[in-house]
């Protein structure tokens, strides 16, 4: 099977680490399935800042725009705090997703059986959870003019500007609708259109677009009933569209139902290339940990799940993205365990290394 190119920004913090078993994963399905890639590493966030004085240099941001995928691993930590705006390390990241045209990022909320005792809320709420949120990724309050720290008359000021194009919001909810069509045919838009006109374009654009998937059954909520309803009563929902900002917040929260952040993948998808398939970026949702740097204690689940949805999104290998999720159940099935899942007395944790160990000798059992 000919290559796929892979361009891996490992970056700050555990990313390196994390990464580093996900180079074995991939190394694995080289060796045992003929799915093989042309990997190249390069610098972004602190790192990239470190060594080039940027968090993003421009050779590696044409990389990434020549790549069939981007797999990164995290930016920032403390060191990098007093940095000028414009050079902090998730300005790197920002720039990816702005240049790339990333403007549906899909955040799914997995509860594997394994761990419905670790979340914070009752097993019969969280027990076989499997939403899906679809974030619009580059436009919204984050990228909105004017923005800024002003002064008047003395006092300073500061101005955010949620700013949605008819178009923007239609793209983000065609993809939401799409991949609709392949779970169980729910979406529930999310906005604030009680207070915020961008909001009332959001829903409105929505519904339109609605009309061309007849078999997908729409509802819509206020992001802060949303909010709400997903520690109340997550599993009513299947896909979630929202905007930029409302996205960030649900889906951290969404993210905390299943008890750790380390255990959470994304996909940031843009328009196809020639190929026909989607620009695309991959991350776990979990940031640079700092306070666990270089101490073997990170888990490496989400960012090998990124790599899962690589394999399923970008490379048509749904069915190897499949066997790599059963690999990962079967280790926490069995009680493998780093430091940030441990709930029960008497179990220690494995490191990093070891977690990578266990889902490569469960990826060898599958075969």
């Amino acid at each position: 099977m000919s290559n796929h190119s892979l361009l891996i920004l490992p970056g700050d913090g555990i990313g390196p680490e994390v990464m580093a078993q996900v180079r074995r994963i991939i190394d694995w399905f080289g060796a045992n399935r003929g799915v093989s890639f042309d990997v190249s590493e390069d610098l972004v966030g602190g790192a990239a800042y470190d060594a080039h004085g940027v968090p993003l240099h421009d050779d590696t941001m044409a990389k990434a725009q020549e790549a069939d995928a981007v797999l990164l691993g995290a930016v920032g930590g403390p060191a990098y705090d007093d940095l000028d705006f414009s050079v902090k390390p998730e300005r790197g990241l920002l720039r990816l997703r702005k240049e790339m045209d990333l403007f549906s990022n899909l955040r799914p909320a997995q509860c594997f059986d394994a761990l419905a005792d670790f979340s914070s809320l009752k097993k019969e709420l969280i027990a076989g959870l499997d939403i899906m949120i679809v974030r619009e990724l580059t436009s919204g309050v984050y990228f909105g003019e004017p923005r800024g720290i002003f002064e008047e008359n003395g006092e300073r000021y500061g101005i955010n500007t949620q700013r949605y194009t008819e178009s923007e919001i239609e793209r983000a909810a065609r993809s939401a609708f799409e991949l609709a069509m392949r779970r169980n045919k729910k979406v529930c838009s999310m906005e604030k259109a009680n207070v915020m006109e961008s909001g009332i374009l959001w829903r409105e654009v929505v519904t339109r677009v609605s009309a061309d998937y007849p078999e997908v059954e729409l509802s819509h909520m206020y992001a802060d009933n949303g909010a709400m309803q997903l520690v109340r009563a997550p599993k009513q929902f299947d896909v979630i569209l929202t905007d930029n900002l409302f996205g960030d917040i649900l889906s951290d929260c969404a993210a905390m139902l299943t008890g750790s952040l380390g255990m959470l993948p994304s996909a940031s998808l843009g328009a196809p290339m020639e190929n026909g398939r989607p620009k695309a970026m991959y991350e776990p949702v979990h940031g640079s940990a700092p306070d666990i740097t270089g101490q073997g204690k990170a888990n490496p689940i989400a960012c090998t799940l990124s790599f899962a949805m690589a394999l399923r999104y970008s490379f048509d290998q749904g069915a190897e993205a499949d066997r790599l999720e059963a690999a990962v159940e079967k280790v926490l099935s069995d009680g493998v365990r780093t430091a940030d899942l441990l709930g029960e007395e008497g179990v220690d944790p494995v490191s990093t290394s070891g977690m990578g160990d266990a889902i490569l000798a469960a990826l060898d059992a599958s075969i």
